[in-house]
């Protein structure tokens, strides 16, 4: 199944990297459910693809809420009839404050959208993918390099990338024998809104503070597109997309 005839939901599609993934997945031909919590990010968005963004569907969802995401992925099969991939992207923060002052709703929150969220839209992936025709589909789900280690005062965060390649393992297990083949990518330091405050300076592990390297959002986005290409027998299972010089590799 080429492009033109495959159908993407993008998670947290408004802004940043889901921003710059549904462009991309819109202007390689992908008919494509931009989700995320405000509308009008998600317009704007679709529109920013030019007219590819006449193959767009904008469906303002709160991935933490389970009535929610069953009403994204409904209006999914009621718009385009079948899903071919899924990226769970949609992720938050709390506060970098000191993790005993950390409150149970910051913790809460976080969890329940980056993890929870996830989780949701996985499920609801797979009930429709294993019973489409063609059968299957993929997922690529947006770990982070802090899947792999923590910055300072980032608990809530850390924790639930982390538990992200948990996820990954157990949805490419679970999908075997579906035909759901599922991968990660661990992004460090893409140019978004997020990560602006990287070039004016953030905390590091001895107790400075250091500007940090970015690079170009759509290095991410190229590579999303590329993992999303494979065919079904194929799998990248982890993939990690980060600015060259940034402190990851040497950490610690």
């Amino acid at each position: 199944m080429n492009s033109p005839n495959r159908v993407a939901v993008v998670t947290g599609a408004g802004t940043g990297i889901g921003k710059a993934v549904a462009v991309a997945l819109l202007r390689d031909g992908y008919r494509v459910v931009l989700a995320g919590r405000r509308k009008q990010p998600l317009e704007q968005a679709a529109a920013d693809a030019g007219p590819s963004g006449a193959r767009a569907q904008v469906v303002p969802t709160d991935v933490s809420d389970l009535q929610s995401v069953r009403a994204l992925f409904a209006r999914t099969k009621d718009a385009f009839g079948r899903l071919d991939l899924l990226f769970n992207n949609a992720g938050v923060g709390a506060p970098g404050i000191l993790l005993e002052e950390l409150s149970y709703e910051q913790w809460k929150s976080v969890v329940d959208i980056n993890l929870t969220g996830a989780f949701l839209c996985t499920q609801e992936a797979f009930k429709l993918m294993k019973g489409q025709d063609p059968r299957g589909g993929r997922i690529i789900n947006n770990g982070s390099i802090s899947a792999h280690v923590p910055r300072p005062n980032s608990a809530p965060y850390t924790a639930t990338k982390h538990a992200i390649t948990g996820l990954t393992r157990s949805t490419s297990l679970d999908g075997r024998k579906y035909d759901i083949a599922c991968g990660q990518i661990d992004i460090g330091n893409a140019a978004t809104e997020m990560a602006a405050r990287m070039a004016t300076g953030v905390p590091q592990a001895n107790g400075s503070v250091a500007v940090e390297p970015l690079m170009d959002v759509d290095h991410v986005a190229s590579a999303v597109l590329y993992m999303a290409s494979l065919p079904l027998d194929a799998n990248i299972q982890f993939i990690t997309v980060m600015a060259t010089k940034m402190p990851f590799i040497g950490r610690g």
